[in-house]
């Protein structure tokens, strides 16, 4: 930081050095200088390069006066190069644009009042104006392009260091899904292993063939599935922890493999599978043929759906309601697939003591949801319970999600920050040509104008004798001369004094009125002609 400071310092020294040596250039009383007005100027620009960091405004608000001080066009030697230094660093050091177009206009406001008060006309305010572009507002511009230029390198390299930081956030988010996938397997498969251990081993513990022995064994065995249940269940909490997406790889097991297996373990299941047909009427092979095209294959995400609906559904009906019927029905049609696996009421007898995490329902939804379906759950009139999910049979995005992915943070705001380069690029190129074509047509229109007050009518011009004092003649001129003789026309006589010329048409210079003064009076009239065109004439 100390050596930064010491940095800082050292540049705005150089920086005073350099301006304070075009300020001395203005020394010399012959060229209209003199040694207070060099250190008037040398002292000012210490102040204003002392606030160009804090204040860059008001610090080209300095070199503007000075200039304005020493010419109203403010194009001088002295100060021209610190406007355009300073501009630069208004740009580039300013964080807003706002209160530097405030700046500029207040300049040119200024200027234009200054001309009123001092009797000059707009053509030395349109010089002014022409100078502020040119030295202050194209660097200034220069500057706004290269402070979010800079701007840009730094969002990058931001942008660079939070994406590390993501990466690193990522690699955590997959070791917590990766947790979250082997506890799907383990409840998956273990919880539904262990729920038909316990129901067999709950039948053999009431099988009236067996001895009290074989009996008190079965019990163990089942209050032992019962204790593994709830450890598993507590390791599935622990793996589940953090994560929010459900498990998304089922066993390979078909529903028809499901249902046989707990139907061996002792459930009263049966499965039952409905086929819309293609066409009504439709009879023989292409009956057949139409039913078999409807039972094709499913997409992959509805056939693992369907799957773990009849799987957990099974699970859950083992588990809380052991003995009851299950009834597994999976019906489709043009559109869909209905899975409805329903219970009856838990008779009367012993019960399983498995724990229920209350995740099984909670990942199932997730599951139909991600396959693009829904899942409704709920007690049945009869007391038993009911899962019905609806899938889609044709691959499509998950229900209630979007279609497309959002543009990561970080790329919108370098994209932003892009933009403001492309549109300070653009602005420094565009401004200066839009503020010169506006300077082109107010010139043109007050030339036009001033062309119109140099017109000086006929019946003035007879008026006007030689001998009259300036002050009765000047009641007949209009307001505005011509700068200097027109071209082409003879030279002014011998001892005419000060002369002034003046149209006689709005938009030919030739020819023209010449009116020559000499110690207050009118010296000389006349008409004067381009000689060299009415030679060729």
């Amino acid at each position: 930081m100390r050596r930064e400071g010491t940095r800082q310092r050292v540049v705005d020294l150089a920086l005073w050095a350099a301006l304070s040596c075009l300020v001395l250039l203005k020394r010399d009383p012959n060229d209209g200088g003199s040694w207070w007005q060099v250190g008037i100027g040398v002292t000012l620009s210490g102040v204003a390069v002392l606030l160009c960091r804090a204040w860059p405004l008001v610090s080209l608000a300095v070199a503007v006066a000075l200039s304005a001080s020493v010419d109203r066009e403010l194009f001088t030697p002295s100060y021209t190069v610190a406007m355009a230094v300073f501009g630069y660093l208004a740009g580039r050091r300013a964080a807003h644009a706002r209160p530097a177009l405030f700046t500029f206009v207040g300049i040119a406001l200024a200027g234009l009042l200054l001309c009123f008060v001092t009797g000059d006309d707009l053509w030395t305010w349109f010089t002014l104006l022409t100078t502020l572009l040119l030295t202050v507002v194209v660097p200034w511009l220069l500057g706004r392009y290269v402070r979010q230029y800079a701007q840009l390198v730094g969002t990058g390299w931001q942008l660079t260091d939070r994406m590390e930081r993501e990466q690193k956030a990522a690699a955590d988010r997959e070791r917590l899904r990766e947790r979250s996938r082997i506890a799907g397997d383990m409840h998956d498969s273990l919880g539904h292993d262990l729920s038909l251990i316990a129901v067999r081993a709950a039948a053999l513990e009431v099988d009236r063939t067996l001895g009290e022995r074989q009996q008190a064994a079965a019990g163990e065995l089942r209050q032992a599935a019962a204790d593994a249940t709830a450890r598993l269940r507590d390791i599935v909490g622990v793996l589940r922890a953090d994560d929010e997406h459900a498990p998304t790889s089922p066993a390979d097991e078909t529903v028809q493999a499901l249902v046989e297996r707990a139907r061996e373990s002792g459930v009263a299941v049966e499965l039952t599978e409905e086929t819309a047909q293609v066409e009504e009427g439709a009879a023989g092979e292409e009956g057949a043929a139409g039913k078999e095209g409807a039972a094709g294959a499913l997409p992959e995400m509805t056939d693992r759906a369907v799957r773990r609906v009849v799987q957990e559904s099974l699970t859950n009906a083992v588990r809380h309601a052991p003995g009851a019927a299950v009834l597994v029905r999976i019906a489709r049609d043009g559109e869909k697939v209905t899975v409805n696996v329903t219970n009856t009421a838990r008779p009367t007898g012993p019960r399983p003591l498995l724990a229920s995490g209350g995740t099984g329902l909670v990942g199932l939804d997730e599951r139909v949801r991600l396959a693009g379906g829904t899942l409704v759950h709920g007690p049945a009139a009869d007391g038993g319970f009911a899962v019905t999910a609806r899938l889609p049979l044709t691959a499509g995005t998950a229900a209630g999600t979007a279609a497309g992915p959002e543009a990561p943070t970080a790329a919108r705001e370098l994209d932003r920050a892009r933009k403001r380069v492309r549109r300070g690029l653009l602005q420094a190129i565009t401004v200066p040509l839009a503020v010169i074509a506006v300077l082109g047509v107010l010139m043109a229109a007050f030339q036009m104008y001033s062309r119109s007050r140099t017109v000086l009518d006929r019946v003035s011009y007879d008026r006007i004798r030689v001998g009259d004092t300036r002050a009765e003649v000047e009641t007949r001129l209009p307001r505005y001369e011509l700068d200097g003789a027109p071209q082409g026309v003879d030279p002014e006589p011998p001892g005419a004094g000060e002369c002034e010329y003046y149209r006689l048409e709005a938009y030919s210079a030739t020819p023209a009125y010449r009116l020559c003064f000499a110690n207050g009076r009118l010296a000389s009239k006349a008409i004067v002609v381009d000689v060299d065109n009415e030679e060729n004439r």
